[in-house]
């Protein structure tokens, strides 16, 4: 597997390829509305029905003609790097940038300058979809834009904020997120930048793009385009139970089999034939289930334990979670390893 290059202003730098589609993806962070999930593991690794997350990132990105991909990384980057290595055969190349501390999300695409061509996608690496890119990309050069965002339409931008756009895709305004704003069109976490950009970008600091970069080029090249297709958040234990049904049932595309009961049994699981699993449940790997043991609307990791005659719903266990027999457990997220008494 390749090494995890650490991107660094004092040293001779390679010169930036330009024959190839490009991805930036900030994983930077500690996914701490997710803990515990994520207390141990970064998010980007973290098992979504039968895969890593990132892993429905890279096949989202080469339908749209990425070949390579940077991340770039902040917190437990070898486990990154030992999961998801330098790329499949015949898929996009990955390639590895650990920032030394939390730069935000401008910050990050200057930290990275040195691995980034002339124009480049910059992606949230904690959405879940199937946006089109590519309609993106040629509304990109289309524009003649220095900054495009991919926006998606939504009834409730309480959490997210609003763009607002002219007749032309212009991007007019920011709206910061408040309760009541209506329906309106959110900023997706896609973007297409041109290089120059990043000069715009102070060095060594923290850096926020969508607050201290995006407001800079208000009618000065900055465009917005609302995609087609899905697109979810996955960053709170409900979006994250919420994103497996979607995959499950085919409401985003993936290369998952879609289960309209929105169940899937990893085949390394043993199940007793007395237990009732779903509607709406994941069993990983190693997971053992007692006979009459009931679980629906939760998702367990790899290797839980549940007793005979214990009811799980509603919840997630992250990896090793014992559960004794005629325990129930209702709308809770636990912790790795941990044992549930009756």
């Amino acid at each position: 597997r390749a090494s995890i290059t650490k991107a660094s202003a004092s040293r001779g730098q390679a010169p930036r390829p330009s024959d190839e589609m490009q991805a930036l993806v900030l994983v930077g962070g500690f996914g701490t509305r997710l803990q515990p999930l994520t207390t141990d593991r970064p998010k980007p690794i973290l098992e979504m029905v039968d895969r890593p997350f990132f892993a429905y990132m890279i096949d989202w990105l080469a339908s749209h003609g990425v070949e390579e991909i940077v991340l770039a990384c902040g917190f437990l980057p070898d486990q990154m790097q030992a999961v998801l290595g330098d790329g499949s055969p015949g898929g996009p190349k990955l390639r590895y940038v650990v920032e030394p501390e939390p730069l935000g999300t401008a910050g990050a695409i200057k930290f990275a300058a040195p691995c980034l061509q002339d124009r480049f996608f910059v992606l949230n690496g904690d959405s879940l979809t199937d946006l089109d890119l590519t309609a993106l990309w040629d509304f990109h050069l289309d524009r003649e834009a220095r900054v495009s965002l991919g926006l998606y339409p939504v009834d409730d931008p309480s959490e997210f904020g609003l763009v607002e756009l002219d007749e032309t895709g212009s991007v007019r305004s920011f709206t910061e997120k408040r309760d009541g704003a209506g329906p309106g069109l959110i900023s997706a976490g896609a973007y297409v930048i041109d290089h120059e950009v990043i000069d715009l970008i102070p060095g060594g600091r923290k850096v926020s793009i969508e607050h201290e970069v995006f407001p800079l080029l208000v009618d000065d090249g900055l465009y917005g385009l609302a995609l087609d297709g899905y697109w979810k958040d996955i960053g709170t234990h409900d979006r994250y139970r919420e994103a497996c049904w979607d995959i499950l049932e085919g409401r985003v595309s993936t290369g998952v089999e879609i289960h309209r009961d929105g169940v899937f049994i990893s085949p390394e699981a043993d199940v007793s034939d007395g237990a009732e699993i779903g509607p709406r449940a994941v069993i990983g790997p190693g997971c053992r289930v007692g006979t009459r043991a009931r679980i629906t609307d939760s998702v367990l990791l790899q290797g839980c334990e549940i007793g005979e005659n214990a009811v799980i719903d509603g919840s997630i266990f992250s990896p090793g979670v014992i559960v004794a027999k005629n325990a129930a457990v209702v709308n809770r997220v636990i912790g790795s390893n941990e044992f549930i008494d009756a």
